[in-house]
């Protein structure tokens, strides 16, 4: 039997299977235009590649765990962050302060990423569920501030982040730029 690391076989396999994760996001996040090969992933970590297989078949299986573990740490944070807001007001800022922070923290260029990598249904089908998940609270922020047409309101917020989110990739100062969405977003902002 090999040796573990931790004290009981669960714990092992499970701090394995997370140190393959962060080796597989590092490497992402240091050649986004690149899937790793399972081989790449376990030197990254600190396994052979045939050590590899004992928790992931593939590349794409690599990913699709990947994704199951980033999507909810961002879920997270997003919830947090509304948690923390008062007003209608203050889930729009925070619904553009997170969008930004990701960008800043190399995050969005990891989503960036898995969507050109893992194109699959199942992929799709999840991508879709999590923006929904994220977008859903900007909706309702304005909707409680009285837009009339919130779905329109809700995708001209989005295009505003994004246009900021390429402005942070390309090096703006990230207080900044959330700063200039804010001034922009001020008739939204302003109603509560």
């Amino acid at each position: 039997m090999p040796k573990i690391d931790a004290p009981s076989v669960v714990e092992h396999r499970a701090a394995r299977r997370a140190a393959l994760l962060d080796a597989a996001v590092a490497l992402l996040h240091e050649s986004p235009e690149k899937v790793p090969t399972l081989a790449e992933v376990g030197a990254r970590a600190g396994l052979s590649r045939s050590s590899v297989y004992h928790y992931f078949e593939s590349n794409q299986a690599l990913l699709a765990a990947v994704v199951e573990e980033t999507f909810p740490r961002w879920q997270r944070r997003f919830d947090a962050a509304y948690g923390d807001a008062d007003t209608p007001a203050d889930r729009i800022r925070a619904y553009v302060r997170e969008n930004l922070q990701l960008v800043a923290d190399g995050e969005h260029a990891l989503a960036r990423t898995l969507v050109s990598v893992a194109q699959s249904h199942d992929f799709n089908v999840r991508s879709a569920e999590f923006h929904a998940a994220l977008t859903a609270p900007l909706a309702e922020a304005l909707r409680e501030l009285g837009e009339p047409n919130v779905d329109l309101a809700a995708e001209m917020v989005n295009a505003i982040v994004l246009t900021g989110a390429r402005r942070v990739e390309a090096g703006d100062d990230v207080a900044a730029v959330e700063a200039a969405t804010e001034r922009l977003l001020g008739p939204f902002l302003n109603r509560s």
